[in-house]
């Protein structure tokens, strides 16, 4: 009867040695990876690619393998490559990196894709933009608007093709009293605009006509009121509180010297732009200061980017961080979702506090929710 037994036992024993890498195989979430290894884009490929090594080393679990493949920056090349992973059973994937090679992805339609763009418009169906975008972006800025008592903004918004994102962005985020205004991003072009939009010339000729209305008058302190007037460029005010410039780098300082020039001081009205991602130049421009922009956590930013550099001995791009964070959420929603239910988590509403900030996942959408910072006087302060 013993040895009955221990015939038996050994025998289921083997059996459960056998079936238990498969079961173990069976139950890992497979993520692929599409990005640029190959052509001028490769070195954002292979940052994106460490960063989800350090994410996988930080979750410390045997439950998540990752397969990347390369998109050489190329729709035909990117749609191959999304095939071959879906051939090997991958239904996630993370990319890939630009909105230009999404066109051909619905092809692929049992996949899922994170994309690192931050466009949300004419996106496949089975494509997620997971970027900093402009919904997010306007929706913090409206939260800075409302605790400001800020009624009175204008937009300004380069001719160029992102337009119609920040139009998206503006209907999403529901900011009131906002004007708009589309401009040339030609310095010529842009000044004329510029002087348009904060009625410059009516405000130039008021201090010309009040300088010679005290020269003819009989006040006995016309000569030093005319002294102070002739330190001044304009009279009379614009009809905003606060311009949302809708731009960045050196396009960017170009708007804010265009206002400048048409006597509009940050010092008396707000000048908020969009993410900037800590633009250290923006610094040293002591004259656009002070100025607003929302961003992702600066210091989380700050413990990534050690923790990649201790590790590779190089620095991360921003599009690195959005990689680990996405490796994190992945991992997050597997621990709520049956593995056949973990791209469906995706379309239904959900909230992750990653590196970046908070992800909020709701309609086939992730938004972010940034913080918001201002510099003055050199200084970078998070307002909240």
């Amino acid at each position: 009867m013993n040895k009955i037994f221990i015939i038996l036992f050994l025998v289921i024993y083997n059996f459960f040695l056998l079936i238990t890498p498969t079961f173990s195989e069976d139950n890992k979430i497979r993520i692929g990876l599409l990005v640029p290894l190959t052509g001028e884009d490769a070195e954002i490929g292979k940052q994106i690619i460490k960063a989800t090594r350090l994410a996988l080393n930080d979750i410390n679990s045997s439950k998540i393998e990752i397969f990347p493949k390369d998109t050489n920056s190329d729709p035909n090349k990117t749609l191959k490559s999304a095939i071959e992973l879906n051939q090997m059973g991958i239904n996630l994937i993370i990319g890939p990196v630009f909105y230009e090679n999404l066109i051909y992805l619905d092809e692929v339609k049992d996949v899922l894709f994170l994309s690192f763009t931050n466009k949300t418009l004419d996106l496949p169906k089975n494509v997620i933009s997971t970027g900093i975008n402009s919904i997010s972006q306007l929706n913090t800025i409206n939260k800075f608007l409302k605790e400001n008592e800020i009624n009175k903004t204008i937009l300004l918004i380069p001719n160029l093709s992102y337009d119609q994102e920040i139009e998206n962005g503006i209907k999403k985020s529901k900011i009131r009293n906002l004007k708009r205004y589309f401009y040339n991003i030609k310095p010529t072009e842009l000044t004329k605009q510029i002087e348009e939009i904060t009625n410059y010339e009516t405000r130039k000729q008021n201090l010309f006509d009040e300088i010679a209305r005290l020269e003819n008058s009989d006040d006995s302190n016309k000569e030093d009121k005319i002294k102070n007037l002739e330190k001044k460029y304009t009279i009379g005010n614009v009809n905003f509180d606060a311009v949302i410039i809708s731009d960045f780098d050196e396009s960017l300082k170009s708007v804010i010297t265009s206002l400048l020039y048409t006597d509009v001081s940050p010092k008396e009205k707000y000048f908020i732009t969009l993410n900037q991602w800590f633009d250290e130049s923006l610094l040293t421009e002591t004259t656009s200061q002070p100025i607003y922009y929302p961003s992702i956590n600066k210091k989380n930013m700050e413990q990534f980017e050690k923790k990649f550099t201790t590790e590779f001995n190089e620095n991360p791009n921003h599009l690195s961080l959005l990689s680990y964070d996405l490796v994190g959420l992945i991992y997050y929603l597997s621990l709520k979702n049956t593995l056949s239910d973990l791209d469906k988590a995706f379309r239904n509403k959900n909230s992750f506090k990653g590196k970046i900030g908070i992800f909020d996942i709701e309609d086939n959408k992730i938004n972010h929710r940034l913080n918001f910072y201002k510099i003055e006087d050199r200084i970078l302060k998070e307002i909240f």
